[in-house]
C-alpha cells in the first residue's frame, strides 16, 4: 500500500536524505519517495504504519512534522500558469532537444536523410540519456519507480534493472543490432510502464516521476503518457515496417 503525507520543516535536500532515511529504518516500509516542491513524503509499506509512529522516527532526524493530506490534495492537482509549467518540465524539454538534434545532425551527415534511421537514432539517444540520469541515483529512482510502475511495485529487483534495459535498448538502437527484436522488448517495456503512469495520472496522485532519475523533480503528468507512448509508438511503427519489408 502507498501513502502520501505532508512534511512541514524541510527546508534542502539534506533534510530530504534525512527524514527517508529515518523512514527506511521503520519496518515495513519498503520505500520512500521525499519531495521538497510542495513537501510531501510518498511511502509504500507492507502494513498501514500509524502517522504517530512515522513522526516518531522522522523526529530523530530533526524538527519535521508528518500530517495527513487533505482530501482535496488526493484528487486535484494545483493549478499552475503556464510560466510556472515551463520551468517545471524545462530539463525534460532540453533533453529531448538535445537528443533531437543529435539524431538529425548524425543522420544528415550520410547526405541522404532518412527517417528510419533517424528514428532509430533518436531512440537510441533516449535510451542512453535516460538511463544514464537513472544510474546516477539508481536507489533514488528504483524508490520513486516502485511507487507507481506495475512491475515495480510487484518486484522492487526490477526498479533496480529498469535503467539497465534502457541502456541496453539504446546500444541497439545506435549499433541496428537485432531491429525486430529490438523493436519488440520495446514495445513490450514502454506500454507496460505507461500503464502504471495513466493509472497515476487518471488518479491525480502527486508523485514524483522517475523518468530521469531522482536528479530532477519532474511532477506525474500527462507529459510522462507521452513520453512512454511515444516511444512505444516509434516501435511499433518500426516494427511494421520491417515487416512490410519483410512480406516484400
Amino acid at each position: 500500500m502507498t501513502h502520501t503525507y505532508q512534511i512541514d520543516g524541510m527546508h534542502c535536500s539534506s533534510c530530504i536524505s534525512k527524514v527517508k532515511n529515518e523512514l527506511l529504518k521503520i519496518g515495513g516500509i519498503t520505500g520512500a519517495q521525499i519531495q521538497l516542491q510542495s513537501p510531501q513524503a510518498t511511502i509504500t509499506m507492507e502494513k498501514h504504519i500509524s502517522i504517530t509512529e512515522l513522526q516518531q522516527a522522522v523526529a530523530k532526524a530533526g524538527s519535521f512534522s508528518f500530517k495527513e493530506m487533505a482530501e482535496s490534495n488526493d484528487h486535484e492537482l494545483p493549478e499552475r500558469d503556464e510560466r510556472s509549467s515551463l520551468a517545471t518540465y524545462m530539463p525534460l524539454l532540453i533533453v529531448f532537444a538535445f537528443i533531437t538534434g543529435i539524431a538529425t545532425i548524425t543522420e544528415w551527415q550520410h547526405g541522404q536523410f532518412n527517417w528510419m534511421q533517424w528514428m532509430n537514432y533518436f531512440m537510441g539517444g533516449f535510451f542512453i540519456t535516460f538511463s544514464f540520469f537513472k544510474l546516477l541515483d539508481i536507489k533514488g529512482f528504483a524508490d520513486g519507480y516502485r511507487t507507481y510502475d506495475l512491475l515495480a511495485k510487484e518486484n522492487y529487483r526490477y526498479a533496480f534493472v529498469y535503467p539497465f534495459i534502457e541502456l541496453g535498448l539504446g546500444i541497439a538502437y545506435i549499433t541496428g543490432w537485432q531491429p525486430l527484436f529490438t523493436n519488440i522488448v520495446t514495445l513490450i517495456v514502454m506500454v507496460v510502464s505507461s500503464v502504471g503512469v495513466i493509472q497515476s495520472v487518471l488518479n491525480k496522485r502527486k508523485i514524483r516521476c522517475a523518468c530521469l532519475g531522482s536528479v530532477f523533480n519532474l511532477p506525474m503528468s500527462t507529459i510522462t503518457i507521452i513520453e512512454d507512448l511515444l516511444m512505444a509508438g516509434m516501435a511499433l511503427f518500426s516494427l511494421l515496417i520491417l515487416l512490410l519489408m519483410a512480406i516484400k
